[in-house]
């Protein structure tokens, strides 16, 4: 065991009748749970996380649908905090599958010894902030209760899953289940006919694999995507050694890149180079893995305007020359967002499925769908009868998990009323009438252990110095607040994020209000802006 380990400070809970007390709450143990646990016990804090699961691992628990993967680089993707830990892991595939990133985070928990302090099985119902005592008290579905000074959300960025309200949904008499949900037992789908609901990123690596498999497959399509090439592939022990002598560097240009990846922008612009030179370049992205294609392009595909439309034009190209029957093509074809205006899905195949005579796709904005029957799905054209259902239809992202909970903190205000209009933050961090209230949940749209890292660091700091320095209470000041929401409205009006209607800004929930849900900012602008505000003394903070 790592010698931190063995310096490591018991837990200080203690009881207080049924209510167990220690310095630190966490909710979650996925990848942000786990590191604040580890980071916080290092700095000498009681804390405890809660999670909802019977395992660690949040998203790489839950999503372990068929073809579930990471769509950044393996070996960006883990925890940069232990070079032991680097050393001995092996990642096996350039993109590795849930099965063994599951296995990744339990072995991360088993080596630093994090499972005991974890509280599985564990809903959180409700976190009510207790002004007299100064602390936060959360009671989970079966009545435990626990209090702490400090409560840190890391309930995840896409963990609240949504399916939509269809009538008769429950009518339904096969079976059927959200793919963030699916069953730890699996699904029997072989010689079965199968309706999916949803085209976008789960979707596209799950249809690709089960295709192989079921009777017939029905896929129920809102709005078609750009999907690029993953072309994953086995890691080889030369690769693995090299990468481990790498990882100073791989590390260091993934802090220096926008969104934490590899890829860096040619800083040339598409338009200024030949027609027959960009296209050239189109190509040869186009065979490379990843998301290179995506974020290693001319820096103006990413923009708005001509250039943008001339990769998009490339790309819906590329799909048509992929689907044999030319009408499949079109519906596959994006033509109602720009190119980079949604996370772009990555996929092994996906769009060589529709020319399989069991699979048959439903455009369901030309035809909505009606009711789920009993026998399967209805649209306003026809109804298809089916064996089962999955629903790969999103999830309510960064504010969803949030507001599923009761979080009520000064003067009875809930955190669901106050960002009924969109969250109100300091750095998407704190929010005024919350003390010592850190929500860590929106912590990236990129490489999110790259981004998640840096945050959890900052959050226990910050943590460390209110305890160190003798204050009860830190939270934002409302000037500082209504600042950076304005930021992030200004801000979020010059990108790509907000001009399509996707989960980065809440349009695939309804009734949600249409706001950008992360920072405008780069990830380099965003450490940037907190070491600042550190240098300056905790600067738009409210210090008791």
């Amino acid at each position: 065991m790592a010698d931190a380990l063995q310096h490591a400070p018991s837990p200080a809970a203690s009881r207080n009748g049924d209510v167990e007390q220690y310095d630190v709450l966490i909710l979650g143990a996925g990848v942000t749970g786990l590191y604040s646990l580890y980071r916080f016990r290092e700095l000498g804090f009681s804390a405890r996380a809660f999670e909802d699961a019977s395992g660690v691992g949040g998203t790489w628990y839950w999503n372990r649908y068929p073809g579930a993967r990471f769509d950044s680089e393996s070996y960006t993707y883990g925890y940069s905090f232990s070079e032991e830990l680097l050393q001995e892991w092996d990642w096996k595939e350039l993109y590795s599958g849930q099965p063994e990133n599951e296995r990744y985070l339990n072995y991360v928990a088993d080596k630093f010894d994090l499972r005991r302090h974890i509280r599985f099985n564990s809903r959180v119902a409700s976190c009510v902030f207790d002004e007299a005592e100064n602390r936060w008290e959360i009671e989970t579905d079966d009545g435990h209760r626990a209090r702490g000074r400090f409560l840190i959300t890391a309930v995840g960025l896409l963990s609240a899953h949504y399916v939509p309200d269809f009538e008769g949904i429950h009518d339904f008499k096969g079976p059927w289940c959200h793919t963030g949900r699916w069953p730890k037992e699996g699904m029997a789908l072989a010689g079965k006919r199968v309706g999916v609901i949803g085209t976008g990123a789960t979707a596209v690596q799950l249809i690709t694999e089960i295709a192989k498999e079921v009777a017939h497959l029905t896929v129920f399509q809102r709005t078609a995507n750009y999907c690029a090439p993953l072309r994953n592939r086995p890691i080889t022990d030369e690769e693995q050694e090299e990468i481990r002598v790498n990882y100073p560097e791989i590390f260091r240009k993934c802090m220096e890149t926008p969104g934490s990846f590899l890829h860096e922008f040619d800083t040339r612009s598409a338009l200024e180079v030949s027609p027959e030179e960009r296209m050239a370049q189109y190509e040869r992205l186009w065979q490379e893995p990843g998301f290179k294609k995506w974020l290693g392009n001319f820096y103006d595909v990413m923009m708005p305007g001509e250039a943008n439309e001339d990769y998009a034009e490339f790309f819906r190209n590329k799909i048509r020359e992929r689907v044999h029957n030319p009408e499949v093509a079109e519906m596959l074809v994006p033509k109602d967002h720009m190119f980079g205006s949604k996370r772009l899905p990555c996929e092994s195949g996906y769009y060589e499925v529709y020319n399989q005579d069991n699979v048959l796709l439903v455009d369901v904005r030309k035809a909505p769908i009606q009711r789920i029957t009993p026998n399967g799905v209805k649209t306003a054209d026809a109804e298809y009868e089916l064996d089962v259902i999955i629903y790969a239809t999103g999830y309510d992202a960064v504010t969803g998990s949030l507001n599923r909970m009761r979080i009520q903190g000064q003067g009875g205000l809930t955190l669901q009323e106050k960002f009924a209009q969109g969250p109100r933050t300091y750095m998407g961090i704190q929010s005024v009438g919350f003390p010592n209230l850190f929500t860590i949940n929106a912590a990236s749209v990129g490489n999110f252990v790259r981004a998640a890292e840096p945050l959890v660091e900052w959050v226990s700091e910050c943590v460390a110095y209110v305890r160190d320095n003798g204050y009860r209470r830190i939270q934002p000041t409302q000037d500082s607040e209504d600042g950076w929401t304005q930021h992030v409205v200004e801000g979020g009006e010059k990108i790509l994020r907000t001009q399509a209607d996707s989960w980065f800004v809440g349009a695939n929930i309804p009734g949600k209000a249409r706001f950008l849900l992360t920072a405008p900012d780069s990830a380099p602008m965003m450490r940037a802006k907190r070491a600042e505000v550190v240098a300056n003394g905790y600067e738009g903070f409210h210090l008791e």
